[in-house]
């Protein structure tokens, strides 16, 4: 597989280049194809770190994976490019995390992906459960499942006005503003890539923060979008339960790589309504339990597993259930 160039930014849903992390694609058979990635060291966004980053963000690797599942659609299924897609669930557990260790190039990163299910209805096939299995060099680094749909874009533009009418909701959107936590606290150097408010935490050890959906970041949205990204939803529950590790003694630090995370998206995240975060009490050697509320409704849930890595740069990966990725 080649990675000398990107694939085309429109065949990934991408408007900048530089956010285009495939490099190639391959049909092995009706249901299995290839796919080629190159990992930038230096991202603005997956690579920004309070300290020097010894391990590629495990999220990137998953960000190639979400931009595979539009080339399987468009290229190998003809799904129109002006369709309009869902996420719908999304999974991932890190089988290695050294083979993520950074190095002096950019790293290569060849991705399985296998068709596990198609979902149906009377007009053909209009969504997939996808596998992929990430190996840089001769390493397998992550596992990961996606389920997502897709509609023509007029049913997307009736379903959405739907739910906004719904919920009192005019058009065009505009994002509520917030301040967001300091970012160190997540992690990272520059505040724009922090995402949630400062959060309170309750008697009961209940963590809750305010997702800031801030329009203009190059990477979350880098292209206007009239609801809340599926990747941003995810980020805030890594920072969330990220913050809630580091108090609770669970990690060591904000460095702590997510090398487990499973999670479903159940409706829209509206950016003009308040959306709160929350975390479950930390659980000594569990996953952490992530909620995502707008008004009236659950928008989103997932479990966020860390590792800690020690002074030499290894990762030490934290006791928890084996992940669905396995199965």
């Amino acid at each position: 597989m080649q990675f000398a160039r990107t694939l085309p930014k429109e065949l990934v849903h991408r408007a900048a280049i530089a956010e285009v992390f495939l490099t190639d694609a391959e049909r092995l058979s009706e249901d299995e194809m290839r796919l080629a990635a190159q990992l930038p060291r230096r991202h603005p966004f997956y690579g920004d770190a309070v300290a020097p980053r010894s391990h590629h963000d495990p999220l990137l690797l998953l960000e190639a994976c979400r931009q595979g599942i539009f080339v399987v659609a468009h290229r190998y299924l003809d799904v129109p490019l002006d369709h309009k897609f869902l996420l719908r669930t999304v999974e991932y557990e890190v089988s290695d995390p050294d083979a993520l260790t950074c190095g002096d190039t950019p790293a290569e990163a060849v991705v399985g992906v296998r068709v596990e299910h198609r979902i149906r209805n009377r007009t053909g096939v209009t969504g997939l459960r996808l596998r992929f299995t990430a190996a840089i060099g001769a390493r397998e680094a992550l596992l990961a499942r996606i389920d997502y749909s897709w509609m023509p874009p007029q049913e997307w533009s009736r379903l959405r006005a739907g739910q906004r009418r719904d919920l009192g909701l005019c058009d065009p959107p505009v994002a509520l503003p917030g301040q967001t936590v300091e970012p160190g606290r997540v992690g990272r150097r520059d505040r724009a890539n922090a995402v949630i408010t400062p959060p309170r935490t309750s008697p009961d050890g209940v963590r809750t923060a305010r997702l800031v959906a801030e329009t203009t970041h190059p990477t979350l949205y880098d292209h206007w979008v009239d609801h809340v990204p599926g990747m941003l939803e995810l980020e805030a529950f890594r920072q969330l339960a990220l913050i809630a590790a580091v108090d609770e003694g669970a990690v060591r630090a904000p460095t702590a790589l997510p090398v487990r995370l499973r999670a479903r998206f159940r409706c829209f995240a509206e950016m003009d309504l308040p959306l709160e975060c929350r975390t479950a009490p930390v659980v000594p050697g569990a996953d952490i339990e992530c909620t995502l509320h707008q008004p009236g409704a659950l928008v989103a849930e997932a479990r966020v597993g860390f590792a800690d890595r020690d002074t030499a740069g290894r990762t030490e990966v934290l006791a928890a259930p084996a992940s669905a990725a396995h199965r």
